[in-house]
Order: structure tokens, then sequence, then C-alpha cells
């Protein structure tokens, strides 16, 4: 699997991914999500992303008193995402920035699609991806050719969010967006899901060696309560579904699945994303 770094080696439950200016730690929270804090060492500031609960954060920042939380990042309106923000600013008067069309608690800055964002010596791209949530937005950072993704609930490694408030026609368009982004931009999603999400890729594509291959390794991290994340947007084109709408084995196996012939693209998204509701 080129490309693709799954883990890290030093600890269970929390994954550093240095990068030239930044680092990210991620904070497993509830059941299957993952807070990730945006760590500037140099400032000695983090922040945080999508913290549906205060109490990770709170820990971490107790553990590391020589660091202070400057920002909170929120994806989209969902409780296991936002939560933990009003405590957070309560305790740390942190600026909050989130998606302007959903309900945000304490945000202090309204994004919208092509926003561009100053954090901590990076400049973030706000791209709107309706989908999940009809406001929902993910942060890009072409950070010094090594770029990074933090998609919330939009795509997922191996999947992506369901549609609570969109239709198929937006989810897909918002995931074609994200694939046109280089194919070595990390993505950092919200939640753990990518065991399920591969069996689901094998059932689709049974004969896909890549999804095949992934899984197998996802298998083995999982078996030993490791993170599987982050993945990166060129193995997501190998084994995500929901990014191969185009691809002829996916029509296929949607057209079998809707008995009737199906064409690619958005006909073929939408069977996908119906059969992985009921999977």
């Amino acid at each position: 699997m080129v490309g693709c770094t799954l883990v890290d080696n030093e600890t269970k439950n929390i994954s550093r991914n240095s990068l030239p200016m930044s680092t990210f730690i991620a904070l497993p929270a509830f059941n299957d999500n993952y807070i990730w804090l945006l760590i500037d060492e140099q400032r000695q500031q983090v922040a945080a992303v999508d913290p549906g609960d205060a109490r990770p954060v709170i820990t971490w920042l107790g553990r590391h008193p020589e660091y202070s939380l400057s920002h909170i990042l929120v994806t989209h309106h969902h409780p296991d995402h936002v939560g933990g923000v009003n405590t957070l600013k309560a305790a740390t008067e942190c600026r909050v920035w989130g998606p302007a069309d959903e309900n945000i608690p304490g945000r202090d800055r309204a994004l919208s699609d092509g926003d561009r964002l100053h954090l901590f010596g990076l400049e973030l791209e706000v791209i709107a991806v309706p989908g999940h949530t009809l406001g929902h937005i993910a942060f890009f950072c072409d950070n010094a050719g090594d770029p990074w993704l933090l998609s919330g609930d939009t795509l997922f490694a191996g999947g992506c969010g369901r549609l609570f408030e969109g239709t198929p026609e937006q989810m897909h368009h918002s995931l074609s967006r994200l694939a046109a982004l280089p194919d070595n931009t990390r993505i950092y999603c919200a939640h753990e899901y990518t065991l399920a999400n591969l069996r689901f890729a094998h059932a689709v594509e049974p004969d896909n060696a890549d999804i095949r291959v992934r899984l197998e390794v996802v298998e083995e991290l999982r078996a030993a309560d490791r993170m599987t994340l982050p993945t990166d947007l060129a193995l997501e084109k190998r084994t995500n579904p929901f990014l191969r709408a185009e691809c002829d084995a996916v029509t296929q196996a949607a057209s079998r699945q809707a008995n009737r012939d199906l064409k690619p693209g958005v006909e073929t998204f939408a069977t996908v994303r119906s059969w992985k509701d009921s999977f």
C-alpha cells in the first residue's frame, strides 16, 4: 500500500504525524470518535478539531501545562463534534471557527466555502462539503508538499458519512471535490470506522486486490486495538467505493444490487450509499 500511513507505532491510543510545521495527536472520545489536536510546538499552542467531549482535551492540557488551547475548528453541528465546545471555550477563552450555515456553539468566526484561514503559520482553505449535513465543511492545508485534510464526517477511511441532511447528488459532488486534492493528502477523519467500511468495500469489489490487502492490515491493527488513521487520498481512490462510483466494477456491483442498469457517478453512488446503510 504505497503512500499509506495507517497507524502510529509508539502508543496504542495516540497517533502522532509530524509535519514540517505541525503535529497531529488523536484523542479518543466516546466509542469511536477521534478529537484531533493540531500542535504548534514553537508557539506552544494547540487547536482542537470537533471536540464532542471536553474531557479528553482538558486531560491532555493538564498533562501538558506548557501548552494552551488557542482555537477550536468545527466541521459540522452534530453533538459528538460540538458537545465540548462551550466548556473548552469557557475554560480557555479559545477562538471557535465553524461553518456559517450551521448552529455552532460559541462560534467566533463563521466560515464559508473558499475562505482562507491562517493558523500556526499555516494557510487553511475551507471547502464546503454538504451531504452528511447541509453546512458541513472541511479544512485543507497544502502544507509545503505534505498536504492534509480535516474531513469530519464526510470522507472516512474506506467510506463516507451517512446522508442525514443532504442528497446523494450533494455528497457525490462533495467527495468529487475532495478527490481532486493531491493524491498525497493525508486525511484526518473523525471516526474509527475503517474495519466496517473495508468489509463493505470488499463486498462491493471482491476482486479488488488493494481492498483485500488493506482489509487484512486493518484487521490486524484493530485486533491489537490500534488505530487505523490517518489515511491518504491515493489509498482511498484505490479502496474506497464512494470515491470509485465511476469505476466499472463498482457500477456493475451497484447495478446488481439495484436489479437494474445504473449509470456511473451519482446513480451508482446513491445505490452504494443505500446498500452500505443496511449492510
